[in-house]
């Protein structure tokens, strides 16, 4: 068990959520991957020193403080101009840039968000709630294996999220390392552009015919 300061403050994971500005299940996602270091009580409660709370805090606004804006608006509320939500995890930023320019190509609107590892990838996923996730594997910190592990953990509220990886691994490689889940797809470098384009194209088609079904 994690030990903490005698006067610091405990939070449970709603107290945790609204100070963070996020729902209690982003929270427990959070928690499980480490993002956000917590217990249980005796009874089995989560409980969260308010000093992590706030470091986590002052992280999430350098993430956002340095993310890229969004490259097209949201379809003014309209659900069929709704703009496919993307998040790119990539900490090479000349490939990151090159994601940005060729994503601006494309002729459909697209809210563009990165970030440079998987713990940046989890606070951003947790704040935008994107609808696709191209992600790296070997990174810093958190690499894309635990963030997508963590994201397609039954019951994360992520788990159906599309996910791409695009690795130098081998397949060989990404099997000595655990393997991925079965519904996320694998692309080897150099980036497939076209065919992620396609794959963007057809997930922002769902995300609009949800939103006009609801």
């Amino acid at each position: 068990m994690r030990k903490i300061a005698s006067n610091d403050e405990l939070m449970t994971t709603r107290q945790a959520g609204e100070a963070l500005g996020v729902a209690v299940r982003t929270v427990q996602l959070w928690v499980e991957s480490g993002v956000l270091p917590a217990w249980r009580t005796a009874g089995g409660h989560r409980r969260i020193a308010r000093s992590a709370v706030e470091k986590l805090m002052a992280e999430r606004s350098q993430v956002i403080e340095h993310a890229p804006a969004p490259v097209e608006p949201d379809g003014g509320g309209e659900p069929g101009k709704r703009a496919l939500r993307l998040l790119v995890v990539e900490d090479d930023p000349d490939l990151l840039r090159l994601f940005s320019l060729t994503v601006e190509g494309w002729d459909f609107p697209v809210e563009f968000s990165a970030a440079s590892n998987g713990f940046e990838g989890l606070v951003r996923i947790g704040q935008l709630r994107p609808d696709m996730v191209i992600t790296d594997l070997n990174m810093p910190g958190m690499d894309g294996f635990q963030m997508i592990r963590s994201l397609k953990k039954p019951g994360s509220g992520f788990d159906d999220l599309a996910v791409i990886a695009v690795t130098a691994l081998s397949k060989g490689d990404i099997a000595d390392r655990g393997g991925l889940p079965s519904d996320v797809t694998v692309f080897q470098k150099p980036v497939p552009f076209g065919e992620i384009e396609d794959m963007a194209r057809a997930q922002r088609l769902r995300a609009v015919g949800q939103a006009i079904g609801r």
